[in-house]
């Protein structure tokens, strides 16, 4: 029963592996359709004539932006990595120089043919499911856009309508026809796709993560307040990312809080229920655990006898006094004689 255990065990890791890459590359490409391709068409939100939410100025592109999307990227996409991969590799240096690991395994068997080192699989299991994380939020993100089709509030700016044309003499004249905008169609497709903010969803989500990874991993002496600081630190960041898109006029109040509400919901899921607060073991501690309960001697556990195993041997005690008294009547009679 053991070597068939053992022989169909390799198969089940190479499934959910297989499983688990093909949820990543789905993932992946429906983030890329959703970002870099016309698949999901915009939902045309209707807007009312001189309607002053939406006629906020136009500060240019966002690259022009004080957080360009590529800068923002870079963010939430390196230091996250960095600081897990460097996070892992010195605790794992730390745990090996502290302890005796001369005659204890040092890979994880991962299969008939593959071994995992502990820092390696502790270091792609938190990295992935973050990046994992990150592009959930940005397919949600891009979901929430392309289905609601909220104005920025630059909208009337860079869309330009011809007031005359549409025939708006007062202001509660409704225009829901897409051809009412004469400007440029770049600038309005994305003016139409605020709601949630993106930069709001990712930045929480990259920073609570990382938050939650330092606060639940980091265990040193001297941490106690370093790590509050950092935690509040890295969610401040993300609170200014969210100001900055209304005070530049790119986003809503509405749109920022709930982005932030997106990555929040997201990184908290993964944290809680995926990755269980970051409480994977490194091979030491698995190791001495195992050799805690091979070494424990026998005596020390309480025997529990069944009441048959209590019958039986009163019975075969009973037999052995009833033999000795025979023995003894035996040999008093023979000295007698």
């Amino acid at each position: 029963m053991a070597p068939e255990r053992q022989h169909r065990r390799p198969w089940l890791i190479y499934s959910f592996i297989f499983v688990e890459l093909v949820i990543m590359a789905g993932t992946v490409m429906l983030a890329y359709y959703f970002e870099y391709t016309d698949t999901f068409n915009v939902h045309v939100q209707g807007f009312f004539c001189y309607d002053s939410s939406y006629t906020k100025p136009y500060l240019g592109p966002e690259e022009s932006s004080a957080v360009p999307p590529a800068l923002l990227y870079a963010v939430v996409a390196g230091i996250p990595t960095l600081v897990i991969t460097v996070t892992e590799s010195v605790m794992f240096l730390l745990q090996y120089t502290s302890k005796d690991f001369d005659t204890r395994e040092k890979t994880v068997v991962t299969g008939d043919c593959c071994y995992l080192n502990p820092l390696v699989r502790r270091t792609v299991r938190f990295l992935g499911v973050y990046i994992f994380g990150l592009f959930t939020t940005d397919i949600f993100v891009n979901a929430g856009q392309v289905v609601t089709g909220n104005l920025a509030p630059h909208f009337l700016t860079v869309c330009k309508p011809n007031y005359t044309a549409l025939g708006c003499q007062h202001t509660l004249r409704f225009i829901s026809h897409q051809e009412a905008c004469t400007g440029s169609e770049e600038d309005i497709l994305r003016a139409r796709k605020t709601f949630p903010s993106k930069e709001a969803a990712l930045s929480v989500y990259a920073a609570l993560y990382l938050a939650m990874y330092i606060s639940c991993t980091v265990k040193a002496k001297g941490t106690r307040l370093a790590k509050p600081v950092l935690s509040l630190g890295l969610m401040c960041l993300a609170f200014l990312t969210g100001l900055n898109r209304v005070a530049e006029y790119r986003n809503h109040w509405a749109d920022v809080i709930a982005g932030f509400i997106v990555g929040v919901a997201i990184a908290t899921f993964l944290v809680v229920c995926v990755v269980h607060n970051f409480k994977g073991k490194l091979l030491l501690n698995e190791t001495l655990e195992k050799d805690t309960l091979s070494s424990a001697p026998m005596t020390s556990l309480p025997r529990v006898e069944s009441p048959l195993q209590k019958y039986i041997a009163s019975q075969i005690w009973g037999a052995d006094r009833g033999y000795m008294a025979v023995e003894q009547d035996c040999q008093e009679s023979h000295r007698l004689r």
